[in-house]
C-alpha cells in the first residue's frame, strides 16, 4: 500500500510550457513586415560572422565532418567551406561558426544570449530538406521558410529569457538555444502535434551546459562553440522524436525530479509576453564591435574619448583614473581584473575592449589576440579603469521600453583635471538606432564577403540576399549554393 507522499505513476498531462511553444511554432502566422525585414538583415548578419570566423585556425579545427572524408548524398553544405555534411554535424559546424568571434546578434534581459545561433540548425536542416526534396522530384524548400523559423526561435528563447534568469542559478543561456532550435527544426521536418512535444520535452531533459566557461578563473573557448553544440543537439532530438522516440510530459514540472526542482531552485518560469515576434522586432545587432554586448556601448564611448585625446593633445599615460558607469549585468559579467589568459577572456572584458579603444582607436577581432594583448600599455590601463553601477541604467536595461543598455566614462588626469562625461545609452545595433545602424550591417555583410569570395560570388550572394522578394522565393539549397567554394 503506498503512502500519501508516493507520487502517483499516471502519465500527466504535458506542461503548459512545452505546450505554449508547441502551439505558437504550429499555428501562429507572423503578420509582421519589420520581423521578416530585420530577419532578412539577420540572416546576412550571421552569415557573415561566420564567414569572418572562418580566418581562425582555433575555430576552423573544429569543423567538418566527424571521419575525415565522409560524404552525406544530398548534404547541407557548409557556407563558405567544401563541407557537405549531415544536419546534425552542419549545424554544429555553422553554429560554431556563427558564434566564434561574438559577433552576432544579441538579446539582453533577465537572461542574455544571441538568437541567431538558432540558424545553425534551422539553415542546416532546411537546405538538407530542399535537397533532398529535389533529389525526389518535389518542391524545394523556400528561403521564407528560414527567415519564419528564425523569427520563431528569436521569440521563443527571447520571451522565456525575458523573466528568467538560468545565469543565476549557473546554467548557460545556450539551454534556450537547444529548446528553440529542437522546437522550429521539428517543424521544419514535419513532426506531428505529439512528436513535436516530445521533440521539445527532450530539449528540457538533456543535461545542460554550466557557465564556468564564461567566467573567470576558467573562461575559455568553449563559450565559442557552445552554441553550435545546443543547435546541432536541437536537431538530433528532434530527428529522434521523428522516429517515434518518446516525450516526458511534466519535464519541467515533475516534483524532485523536474528541471524547475532540479536545476531552477523549484521556482516555475515566469512570461512577461505571449509569443509573436517581437524578439526579432527588437533584437540588437552587434555591428560596429566584436564583444560582449554589455560592452558595446562602452566600447564606443572609448572610441569617443580616443578622439577627445588625440584633440587635447593627450594620451593614455596622463590619464590617472577611468571611471566607468554600468549596469547591474555588465558587472556581474565583464567586470574583470587581473591576467586575461585568452581571447575569450579578453573579449569579456570591459576593462580591456575599453582600454584597446582608447589607445588604438579601434575594437576588432584580431584585438583580442596575443600579439596585441602583449602590448603592456593596455594592462597598464585596465587597471586605472573601475566600474559602478548606476540603478537607473539597470532599471532603463530592463525597462521593455527602453531596452538601453548605457555605459558613460569619466576620464581623469594626473594633473588633477578630467574630460566631460561620454554617455553612450544605446548602441548602434538598437532598434532605436536602426536607420543609422542598418547600412553599416550591409557594409559589415560586404566586408565579410571579400574576406571568403572573388567579387562575382560576391555580387551574386549580394543581388539574392539585398531583395527581400528575391530572397524570400529563392530555394534553399540554391542560396546556400552561392556560399560553396
Amino acid at each position: 500500500m503506498s503512502s500519501p507522499d508516493t507520487p502517483s505513476a499516471a502519465r500527466p498531462e504535458w506542461d503548459a510550457v512545452l505546450v505554449d511553444i508547441v502551439d505558437y511554432v504550429e499555428r501562429h502566422e507572423v503578420r509582421s513586415a519589420l520581423a521578416y525585414e530585420t530577419a532578412r538583415h539577420c540572416l546576412i548578419d550571421t552569415l557573415g560572422c561566420g564567414l569572418e570566423a572562418l580566418g581562425y585556425p582555433a575555430c576552423t579545427k573544429l569543423l567538418g565532418p566527424l571521419v575525415p572524408g565522409t560524404v552525406v548524398p544530398n548534404g547541407a553544405k557548409v557556407p563558405g567551406t567544401p563541407f557537405r555534411l549531415d544536419p546534425v554535424q552542419a549545424a554544429f559546424n555553422l553554429g560554431t561558426m556563427i558564434r566564434w568571434l561574438d559577433f552576432n546578434d544579441t538579446w539582453l534581459a533577465a537572461e542574455w544570449g544571441h538568437p541567431s545561433d538558432n540558424l545553425g540548425g534551422i539553415l542546416a536542416v532546411a537546405d538538407w530538406l530542399s535537397r533532398e526534396a529535389v533529389a525526389a522530384g518535389k518542391p524545394p524548400l523556400a528561403m521564407r521558410a528560414v527567415l519564419t523559423a528564425m523569427i520563431k526561435a528569436h521569440e521563443i528563447q527571447g520571451c522565456i529569457a525575458l523573466e528568467n534568469s538560468f545565469n543565476r542559478v549557473g546554467l548557460d543561456h545556450v539551454v534556450l538555444v537547444k529548446v528553440a532550435t529542437t522546437a522550429v527544426v521539428g517543424q521544419l521536418l514535419g513532426l506531428s502535434r505529439e512528436e513535436m512535444l516530445n521533440a521539445v520535452s527532450l530539449a528540457w531533459v538533456d543535461g545542460q551546459s554550466l557557465r564556468t566557461y564564461r567566467h573567470a578563473p576558467n573562461t575559455g573557448s568553449r563559450k565559442s562553440w557552445a552554441a553550435g553544440d545546443a543547435t546541432s543537439r536541437g536537431v538530433r532530438l528532434a530527428l529522434m522524436a521523428r522516429t517515434g522516440e518518446m516525450g516526458y510530459p511534466s519535464v519541467l514540472t515533475a516534483r524532485t525530479w523536474g528541471f524547475y526542482d532540479v536545476s531552477f531552485g523549484g521556482q516555475p518560469f515566469r512570461f512577461q509576453r505571449p509569443y509573436g515576434s517581437y524578439v526579432m522586432e527588437n533584437v540588437l545587432f552587434k555591428i560596429s564591435f566584436p564583444a560582449e554586448f554589455h560592452g558595446q556601448t562602452g566600447a564606443e564611448a572609448a572610441m569617443q574619448v580616443h578622439a577627445l585625446l588625440k584633440a587635447c593633445g593627450r594620451t593614455a599615460a596622463d590619464i590617472r583614473r577611468i571611471t566607468i558607469r554600468t549596469q547591474e549585468a555588465c558587472r556581474r559579467i565583464i567586470d574583470k581584473h587581473g591576467p586575461l589568459d585568452n581571447p575569450a577572456d579578453r573579449d569579456h572584458c570591459i576593462q580591456y575592449m575599453v582600454a584597446v579603444a582608447i589607445l588604438y582607436g579601434r575594437l576588432t577581432a584580431d584585438d583580442y589576440e596575443d600579439e596585441v594583448a602583449a602590448d603592456p600599455r593596455i594592462d597598464a590601463l585596465r587597471e586605472k579603469i573601475v566600474c559602478v553601477e548606476d540603478p537607473q541604467f539597470t532599471k532603463d536595461y530592463h525597462d521593455p521600453d527602453k531596452r538601453s543598455i548605457a555605459n558613460a566614462l569619466r576620464v581623469e588626469f594626473t594633473d588633477g583635471s578630467a574630460l566631460d562625461e561620454v554617455v553612450v545609452e544605446y548602441p548602434i545595433g538598437h532598434r532605436r538606432r536602426r536607420a543609422e545602424g542598418l547600412p553599416l550591417l550591409e557594409a559589415k555583410f560586404k566586408t565579410n564577403l571579400a574576406r571568403r569570395f572573388a567579387p562575382r560570388q560576391q555580387q551574386r550572394i549580394l543581388d539574392a540576399s539585398l531583395d527581400p522578394a528575391t530572397l524570400e522565393r529563392l530555394p534553399v539549397h540554391e542560396y546556400v549554393d552561392l556560399y560553396a567554394l
